[in-house]
């Protein structure tokens, strides 16, 4: 069952300017394995744009962000290429309580844009509703 979808769209020309303004952002938003290509190399900007995309497609496919860090969230490639987002702290709990078991991920980067596409699938189990539980609310 499908829990949640998420796309996102990057302006390449804005990351780029985003990174050269604040050098910082980068460790900020990725992990040190993120930045670097399986030999070692440096990652390119498009590739970087389209794993942030990745990231906020992500967190629209869970329905909210709350608890989750930049670094919570990381894209991978096997072999082939093939991205993949592997989850830990933030939003792992998120995902889990959202009754995602799976997620799938597709990117892309062309014509100044960079574009992340993310479908969460799983028992689909709601999110608990605190408000509803509060004192006074309608029963």
């Amino acid at each position: 069952m499908i829990v949640g979808i998420g796309v996102d769209v990057v302006d390449l020309g804005r990351f780029d300017r985003s990174i050269e303004r604040t050098p910082a952002l980068a460790t900020r938003l990725f992990r040190a394995d993120e930045l670097v290509l399986r030999d070692g190399s440096p990652r390119g900007r498009p590739s970087l744009a389209a794993r942030f995309a990745a990231k906020e497609a992500l967190i629209k496919s869970l329905g909210g962000s709350t608890g989750v860090r930049w670094h919570d969230v990381v894209v991978v490639s096997d072999d082939q290429g093939a991205p993949s987002l592997v989850l830990s702290g933030g939003a792992r709990s998120l995902a889990d309580s959202r009754g995602v078991s799976r997620l799938h991920l597709s990117l892309s980067h062309d014509g100044g844009v960079a574009v992340a596409y993310v479908v969460a699938e799983g028992d689909g189990r709601a999110p608990v509703d605190h408000d509803a539980h509060h004192e006074g609310a309608d029963r």
